[in-house]
């Protein structure tokens, strides 16, 4: 099949969760013989702090990194070229308005066109995600039930589908363990305020209290927020590529999951891609709480759940204590990936709603 994608940025990972998906599907794509074009924004907001912060060598190291990857970098589009000849369409929700009504109304009438989700703000900011229209699109691929459902009670889209988040696994797997290990390593951004007492309770707290060999990654930390990681003990190291992930893990005992608020309060059973990339490099997890209500996961043997930051600091120690418990969460979570939650089972599902769609086999 001839399928395009619109998206914010393949290239950049900064503060841009969903190119680590993006990632994975289109390379499982292409492993399967599909003919695949990725569109993306010059001047994606995600690109251009990666370039203000790293300069071009962070572009030519994902060139070199992902070399089966590329993406068409537009100022303007030429709607019915990007769109000829195409079977499926998909496009991002960190897409203008403009763009994604442009493309409903110049889809090509045999191709199926559908709206991916993977974001909080149908919850959170409903106006600004009412202003797309979808009358032009098949449907919508959520990230999760919740999100679903809203599309669908509001009269957003005709039909939705839930699309959970996957790790790649061609990039996300085990390596060989580092001889002389940190404790805890936790990798993430700051959030805008949705998670800084979290933070505060699950990891500088706990960190702090059982004197451990901590780092954090990640970017948009304020002063504040870097004074107070320092004061805790903990090493603040910045922006990671994210297939250098792996490596990460490799170098420590334990890391954790802090989800932000919107998703703890208000979009139970979204976990976010950072604790399928955790499981599927076989490190043991530690999460805050958040609602399992989807059941993909099994808590407790895939991962330890803390309700508190006291709950936190005992797990953390127990797993760092007690090599066969996390040995043995971290093998159960590793299969856990390995038989549900990769970027090929996602792509077996979204094939298998194109032929929902169209009666057709992709």
């Amino acid at each position: 099949m001839r399928i395009v994608l619109f998206y914010h940025s393949l290239i950049s990972d900064w503060n841009h969760g969903n190119a680590h998906f993006l990632r994975g599907i289109a390379t499982e794509l292409l492993k399967r013989g599909h003919d695949l074009q990725i569109f993306e924004p010059l001047d994606s907001w995600s690109l251009k702090n990666l370039v203000n912060d790293h300069g071009t060598a962070a572009i030519d190291r994902f060139h070199e990194r992902y070399s089966h990857l590329s993406s068409t970098r537009y100022d303007r589009l030429d709607f019915p070229s990007a769109l000829k000849n195409a079977d499926l369409v998909l496009v991002h929700e960190w897409n203008s308005p403009e763009l994604v009504r442009c493309i409903g109304e110049h889809r090509p009438s045999n191709s199926v066109l559908l709206f991916h989700d993977t974001h909080h703000r149908a919850v959170t900011c409903p106006e600004a995600m009412a202003d797309y229209d979808l009358s032009g699109y098949d449907g919508v691929l959520a990230f999760g039930n919740v999100i679903r459902e809203i599309y669908l009670q509001r009269g957003w889209a005709r039909r939705a589908w839930t699309w959970h988040e996957a790790a790649d696994t061609s990039v996300f797997h085990p390596l060989p363990r580092n001889d002389n290990p940190g404790d805890l390593v936790w990798i993430g951004n700051w959030g805008d305020d949705e998670r800084t007492s979290e933070l505060e309770e699950f990891l500088i707290r706990p960190v702090k209290q059982l004197g451990l060999n901590a780092c954090v990654y990640g970017v948009r930390y304020p002063r504040k927020a870097k004074e107070r990681l320092a004061q805790a003990g903990i090493e603040y190291r910045g922006w990671l590529p994210n297939d250098t992930v792996p490596e990460i893990f490799s170098q420590f005992k334990a890391t954790i999951h802090i989800p932000r608020r919107p998703y703890v309060i208000s979009l139970p059973g979204i976990p976010t891609i950072r604790p399928f990339e955790a499981m599927a490099c076989g490190i043991p997890l530690v999460s805050a709480p958040w609602t399992d209500s989807e059941q993909m996961f099994t808590a407790g043997s895939d991962f330890l759940v803390a309700a508190d930051g006291g709950e936190m600091a005992a797990h953390l120690a127990t797993i760092l204590n007690d090599p066969a418990t996390a040995n043995r969460l971290a093998s159960h979570g590793l299969n856990t990936i390995r038989e549900r939650h990769t970027c090929a089972h996602r792509i077996d599902e979204l094939l298998g709603i194109y032929q929902e769609i169209t009666g057709i086999y992709g």
